[in-house]
């Protein structure tokens, strides 16, 4: 993720806005009955001189809160500061306490992932077979058929003909079968690869931030942060608090796209039926459905090469190749870095 994408969550989309929401529109809606209950007596008031000037003088100052942009700065920041104190009390708002998290479920995702390409590799592995077997048993029966005609044996003829036939759909329908299969499985050892990564990443970013964070923090009060709003200037402490938040939405939606695979993955297996040499269509078209969708967040760019991997006769996969790790980051190669250079 670079800077330039970084774009950080208005105030209203994030969750303290829904708190923010339901205030201003009490308030609204109590300001509104308050001018209701006072709004004889504020015009009886006029009548009196001295309270008029006391009514244009309020009323100066509350144009002068709406028309100057420092005040409204101030005003606002106020607001989003309360109702993101009264939000965290009920949810976590804290990004290094959102990432810690998204650490525990990253580790658990990459051991069911672990499994099912475990389970996969082994499914895949007896398909092969039968395919193998179907396809000694047609070239048996073919000759078998060959012979028979020879001899004039048309009975047998037709009969290991049309064995040898039926055998040979099954194995069209089974080596379809096969390179499905397929793409689960290079897809899920590539995102297997690319979330160790992004896990590696996520603790090396949280172990450093964190104490970046407390620093920043501490010689960044609020009241000098709220100064900086106020006067128009980017805030340290605004900014790295918006950066922390840009790479908890960005692995929230990368945890997200890996469960819903895996998902995807389990269902397609759980609809196959090797033994019967059975499988419902509803599992392919939902994998289909998959590889014509948009671009991927885990597998970015290497998507459509995989999906060609699979679909190519030429790259031929080895299924005895062990799965492929994560090398180890090298210092500074963190995915996430640029977010920080402000």
């Amino acid at each position: 993720m670079e800077m330039k994408d970084f774009k950080p969550k208005s105030f209203w989309k994030r969750p303290e806005g829904v708190t923010g929401m339901i205030f201003l529109g009490a308030g609204v809606i109590g300001v509104g009955y308050l001018l209701m209950l006072i709004l004889p007596a504020l015009i009886a008031g006029t009548l009196g001189i001295i309270k008029l000037t006391g009514l244009i003088m309020v009323l100066a100052a509350m144009i002068y809160l709406v028309l100057d942009p420092k005040m409204r700065n101030l005003v606002s920041y106020g607001y989003k500061s309360i109702m993101r104190a009264i939000t965290g009390v009920f949810v976590q708002l804290d990004p290094i306490g959102v990432l810690q998290s998204y650490v525990d479920d990253l580790k658990g995702n990459l051991r069911k992932m672990n499994k099912q390409i475990g389970n996969l590799r082994g499914q895949m592995h007896k398909l092969a077979e039968t395919i193998k077997n179907n396809k000694r048993q047609i070239s048996s029966n073919l000759a078998m058929a060959s012979k028979a005609k020879e001899r004039d044996k048309q009975a047998v003829m037709v009969l290991k003909s049309r064995k040898a036939g039926r055998l040979q759909e099954s194995n069209v329908k089974l080596e379809d079968l096969y390179k499905k299969m397929e793409v689960l499985y290079r897809v899920l050892t590539k995102m297997h690869e690319n979330s160790e990564i992004l896990l590696e990443d996520i603790v090396d970013q949280v172990e450093v931030k964190k104490q970046e964070r407390k620093a920043i923090r501490a010689s960044h009060s609020a009241m000098k942060s709220a100064m900086n709003i106020i006067a128009g200037n980017s805030d340290k402490r605004y900014m790295f608090d918006m950066a922390l938040e840009a790479i908890a939405d960005d692995v929230g939606n990368k945890i997200g796209e890996m469960e819903r695979f895996m998902d995807l993955s389990s269902n397609f297996m759980d609809s196959v039926d090797l033994q019967n040499g059975i499988f419902e269509e509803e599992g392919m078209k939902m994998l289909e459905k998959w590889e014509k969708d948009g671009v991927s967040l885990l597998l970015g760019e290497s998507k459509q090469e995989i999906v060609l991997q699979a679909n190519s006769d030429a790259d031929v996969l080895d299924l005895n190749e062990p799965v492929k790790r994560a090398e180890p980051m090298k210092r500074g190669d963190n995915q996430y870095d640029d977010l920080f250079k402000f």
